[in-house]
């Protein structure tokens, strides 16, 4: 009855989530500074401690979700749900889910079956989610039947933000698409029935800091980031469900090299463990800071992490170390064929 409740307050004051937060946060000493841990309900959770710099105002605390879809989307909606409203109730501002939250399906003809369009019933839970809880909502990756489906006959990746009203503020559709063929491996052509998008979305003010959208395979391909960061992104998402084989072997690398090169928090909601017979992800969702340092991440199973966000600490960091005053950009792109003696 108490998570019901609290999930209705649209804005927590500063002095109730403090409330709400005191008893969740189990204070330690380590090098004699104060570090903060906030422990989850939900199995499989593993939260990294974070300085809390000493007394002072709190932080925007942000919940990053890692589930198991199935192609189930009733199923899938009474997980993200429960792990929505355990963030609300515990005073995150933003909740990140995963790609293909809504499902994930078992074949291509399923999963073009079970595609909505943005106007669709099921979409229509979620917003009224963010409503009920009160929170912004990244929805990391539906599977959208846009209005060129009659004549594509292929949907769209479709990463979107909503607001603690329910409004649809921004809508990014996946430019890069996972087409991989790793022998006795990996074997995923996402192009046979999605389509790309034709655009970098800008990045949304929130509570948190201003969000710049991308999804999973996007993460490869440092252009984007960049492009995002450029434009004023403090928070880069990169919701995902990776491969086992590739993320086992690139996903962690990939985020703090986002994180770094960027000066950017890096938050990655991530699918989890078998979806069906054919189907298996990587999880180990995590948010990493400007400084390429993982602050929080989930283990095994569904949970949902959490870490606070310091835009003092990240502009510090740009301050310190220019590196997008430094940039090249009118040599990046080209190179001069070197004929002779090199000249200065």
């Amino acid at each position: 009855m108490l998570r019901k409740k609290m999930c209705f307050f649209p804005i927590v004051s500063s002095r109730l989530r403090a409330v709400i937060q005191k008893p969740l946060q189990t204070l330690c000493l380590a090098g004699g500074k104060p570090f903060a841990r906030i422990q989850s309900r939900t199995r499989g959770h593993r939260f990294k401690a974070m300085s809390t710099g000493g007394a002072g105002p709190l932080k925007p605390l942000i919940a990053v979700c890692q589930m198991t879809s199935t192609p189930n989307k009733a199923h899938n909606w009474a997980s993200c749900s429960q792990l929505v409203r355990e963030a609300a109730q515990r005073g995150a501002c933003v909740v990140f889910l995963p790609e293909a939250f809504d499902f994930i399906g078992s074949s291509v003809e399923e999963a073009l079956s079970l595609a909505e369009p943005l106007e669709g019933d099921h979409l229509q839970r979620y917003i009224g989610l963010a409503r009920e809880c009160g929170v912004w909502l990244s929805l990391g990756g539906f599977h959208e039947k846009g209005s060129d489906w009659e004549s594509t006959g292929r949907i769209y990746n479709c990463h979107l933000l909503l607001d603690p009203k329910g409004s649809l503020v921004a809508a990014y559709r996946k430019t890069h698409l996972f087409d991989v063929e790793m022998e006795g491996r990996v074997s995923l052509k996402e192009s046979a029935f999605t389509n790309p998008g034709s655009k970098i979305v800008a990045p949304v003010e929130t509570p948190a800091g201003k969000v710049g959208l991308a999804i999973c395979y996007d993460l490869r391909f440092p252009e984007i980031s960049i492009a995002l960061a450029r434009e004023g992104a403090e928070i880069l998402t990169y919701p995902s469900a990776f491969t086992v084989t590739t993320g086992s072997a690139h996903w962690e690398v990939l985020l703090r090299a986002r994180a770094v090169e960027t000066q950017c928090y890096v938050v990655a909601a991530a699918q989890t463990g078998k979806h069906h017979a054919s189907r298996t992800s990587y999880g180990h969702a995590m948010v990493v800071d400007p400084w390429g340092s993982v602050i929080a991440q989930c283990q095994e199973g569904p949970g949902v992490c959490y870490a606070e966000i310091d835009l003092a600490y990240l502009h510090r960091i740009r301050q310190e170390m220019p590196v997008f005053s430094h940039r090249r950009a009118d040599l990046y792109g080209q190179v001069a064929a070197q004929k002779g003696f090199p000249s200065p």
